[in-house]
């Protein structure tokens, strides 16, 4: 499949030199970014007229909890913070299925997609008994999608009987979490460049595994070349906890169960002091920022200008879906731009600076180099928006940093993936939307009807 883009009005590459390119052509072929440059000539499938858009790398989503996208707007917990939150939940996810799984991955999924994210990392860690291969369904949603992912096998083995916060009917044992992560990188991990389906290991996180679990699971993770992600520092409680329990803080933690490295990325990281900051910048190790989230559930506000300034590895992510309630990137660099405006005033990073973390840091949270940019040889994952709609009217004067200062409240015209296009007019290609709702809903109510 060859896909020409003719005449763009500006291409935001965000490759190593940050070019912005004006009135250029891109010519995508078998998954890749084939050439660049002005009138080229190619026997393409489909050539296209791109003198009112304005292209940009496909943003890469590196946290998310796609199952939550079935919890929603429950007004029993919009007010509550994060440790209430999760007890309030657990109760309805314990009745999860492979149904639950894959239709909430479609339609969180497909919420991403509208809104430029070719690529999506989820942190699925709830595995009641009985609830089927919920990786294998994940990754059914995503290749009816179209869409590059990468699944965890995340895990709880801490019960609230054993001190930590889940309760028993969602915890398994220490042999039940490495038989099956074993079992999924084997059936599902394909490590090659390109690849459109990759597994991670993500035990869920301090309060809701033992040390064994992080240890082993580090280790298992290693042995296979497959990466690790866990939550971290997202809240006081939690820095609480594993004082308590293991007489140190998180990340001194992370370090005494060997979870730290370039090969690991935590999610939220709001309470790293000084010398923590400094150790994940000489580690690499990264982390996923979840900004509404942590406004959402009143966790706090991460030190991204601080890590940026480092150079600790950072992406943007969306969270789960009812921590969030939207499942929309574009709008997570929106809202990283004004809350770090309010936070730091003018030590905050500019919405170009976002859009980078949004595609070439999340790139290099999942390990992924030749994702996140608009470059020769890279993969062809790309957005475009039309210039030319009224509400943009003077935003398009700086393209690469439309998305913090303007924001964009709609779907996006355009969106590939692997060279295909999947969104077209802002609609998905590959799905019937209408039939996917009405199948969503059954299953809504089937889960909260267990309450």
């Amino acid at each position: 499949m060859k896909t020409l883009l003719k005449n763009i009005r500006a291409l935001v590459t965000c490759d190593d030199a940050d070019r912005v390119l004006r009135n250029a052509d891109v010519l995508l072929s078998g998954g890749r970014i084939a050439q660049i440059g002005q009138n080229i000539e190619a026997d393409a499938d489909e050539t296209i007229d791109a003198g009112a858009l304005m292209v940009y790398p496909g943003l890469i989503n590196t946290h998310h909890h796609l199952y939550q996208y079935f919890t929603r707007n429950l007004r029993s917990v919009q007010n509550l913070e994060l440790f209430d939150w999760l007890t309030a939940l657990y109760g309805i996810w314990a009745h999860i299925s492979e149904d639950t799984v894959r239709l909430s991955s479609l339609c969180g999924m497909a919420e991403l997609m509208k809104y430029g994210c070719t690529t999506c990392f989820d942190h699925h860690y709830v595995f009641p008994n009985g609830a089927g291969d919920l990786l294998g369904a994940q990754f059914d949603a995503a290749e009816t999608l179209g869409i590059r992912m990468a699944a965890s096998r995340g895990s709880m083995s801490l019960s609230k009987k054993d001190g930590g916060l889940p309760p028993d009917s969602v915890v398994q044992t220490t042999d039940e979490i490495l038989r099956d992560s074993r079992a999924a990188i084997e059936r599902y991990h394909d490590a090659s460049e390109f690849s459109m389906r990759q597994v991670l290991l993500a035990p869920c996180s301090p309060f809701s595994v033992t040390a064994e679990i992080m240890r082993q699971s580090a280790a298992l993770a290693r042995s296979y070349g497959v990466r690790l992600h866990t939550h971290l520092c997202e809240t006081k409680d939690e820095e609480r906890f594993t004082l308590e329990t293991a007489g140190m803080r998180p990340l001194k933690y992370m370090q005494s169960v060997d979870f730290t490295g370039n090969d690991v990325f935590y999610a939220h990281g709001i309470y790293f002091n000084d010398d923590e900051l400094r150790f994940l910048a000489e580690t690499q190790t990264g982390v996923s920022h979840c900004p509404c989230s942590n406004m959402k559930l009143s966790s706090g506000v991460a030190r991204i200008p601080d890590m940026l300034r480092l150079g600790v590895p950072a992406g943007l992510g969306v969270d789960g879906s009812a921590s969030n309630d939207a499942s929309n990137l574009l709008e997570e660099i929106r809202t990283a731009y004004l809350l770090h405006r309010l936070n730091s005033g003018a030590d905050a990073p500019d919405g170009y600076d976002l859009l980078k973390m949004a595609t070439r840091g999340g790139a290099k949270l999942l390990g992924r180099e030749k994702l996140g940019q608009i470059a020769e040889g890279c993969a062809a994952d790309l957005f475009a928006i039309r210039y030319d709609r009224a509400e943009l009217v003077c935003a398009e004067r700086d393209e690469a940093n439309l998305f913090g200062t303007v924001g964009y409240h709609r779907p996006v015209d355009y969106v590939w993936v692997n060279g295909r296009m999947r969104v077209k007019d802002g609609e998905l290609i590959n799905i019937d939307e209408d039939a996917l709702a009405a199948r969503a809903r059954a299953e809504v109510k089937r889960l909260l009807e267990e309450l």
